[in-house]
């Protein structure tokens, strides 16, 4: 398959991040390297989304602290973006809100339809503005020899978002800009095929089987119109996960399960076994989290108590 017909995807991570740890990272490099891999696809970005203060977890620490340890855990990364949309809502989101709001975003970025599993591959996508007369965001001043790559695609994406979204705010300050700010023109890019899939690891595909915890509506949407990237954790099963949940199971060839080659000690996403080595002045602090967060951590006096 040539670059222009595999399809694109923005990998998109929800969760506490309390904090975020060396593994959330990984976890973003080890899924974009197994799809590269697979020939179907190319991923042109990752966004982190931390949760709401509310969502009640013990030993949450307030989103500003969480929103800049993110960003300093992906300062050296050019494809991975923090995003404070979720954060900065009057309450705690759905996972299947959070997806939806970036398929919005998407839409008013581009002034295109994104394409889904369960969406015919005449759907207009990246490139096919959904009307005549909207201006594309992606104009295209080159000639047909000089086409943009994706990676250039996701940057001037990004550049675009962080006009009404704050997709890659400065460090201190975490700002919203009027979601109707007018974007400008810039690049018309050919068209492609771009998906946002929900990258999770095996602890949340177990979640999906426990009764009671998740909508079976969110679950279709989710699953079914989205897709999944999961990255097993510590040797679980996702086959015997997948078979044990109807939604799963009708939804499998949406999910894709990263193989890890190199048997890579998935442990270390645990934030819970980072917050216990800074509680214990363990030094083993630093297999677990970046450098920067652990400065930022002692210079905030965060995760000092043992609760949570």
């Amino acid at each position: 398959m040539t670059d222009n017909t595999k399809t694109h995807v923005i990998l998109l991570s929800c969760g506490s991040f309390n904090p975020i740890t060396k593994g959330h990272i990984h976890m973003f490099e080890k899924a974009r390297e197994y799809l590269h891999k697979t020939g179907k696809f190319i991923v042109i970005g990752g966004i982190i989304s931390p949760v709401h203060d509310s969502y009640g977890k013990p030993g949450l620490v307030p989103s500003r602290h969480r929103l800049t340890m993110c960003q300093l855990a992906v300062q050296s990364s050019d494809w991975i973006r923090v995003d404070p949309w979720e954060c900065y809502q009057d309450t705690w989101q759905t996972t299947c809100s959070v997806l939806e709001h970036h398929r919005d975003l998407m839409k008013r970025v581009t002034g295109c339809i994104l394409s889904n599993v369960n969406t015919p591959s005449t759907t207009p996508v990246i490139g096919q503005p959904q009307n005549e007369t909207q201006t594309a965001i992606y104009q295209n001043h080159n000639t047909m020899n000089n086409k943009p790559t994706a990676i250039k695609l996701w940057g001037k994406m990004s550049e675009s978002m962080g006009k009404i979204c704050c997709v890659r705010p400065h460090i201190d300050r975490f700002t919203f800009v009027d979601e109707n700010a007018n974007l400008g023109t810039a690049m018309r890019y050919e068209e492609i095929e771009l998906r946002i899939l929900l990258l999770c690891g095996s602890d949340l595909l177990e979640s999906f089987c426990i009764p009671g915890l998740w909508k079976d509506s969110d679950m279709e949407v989710i699953v079914g119109d989205f897709g999944i990237v999961v990255v097993p954790r510590d040797g679980v099963d996702t086959e015997r996960i997948m078979n044990h949940s109807s939604v799963l199971r009708k939804n499998k060839d949406n999910i894709t399960v990263v193989k890890d080659d190199a048997n890579h000690p998935m442990s270390i996403v645990s934030s819970t076994k980072s917050r216990l080595a800074l509680q214990h002045g363990d030094g083993h602090v630093v297999d677990y989290l970046n450098q920067t967060v652990i400065d930022y951590i002692l210079q905030s006096q965060l995760y000092i108590n043992a609760s949570g």
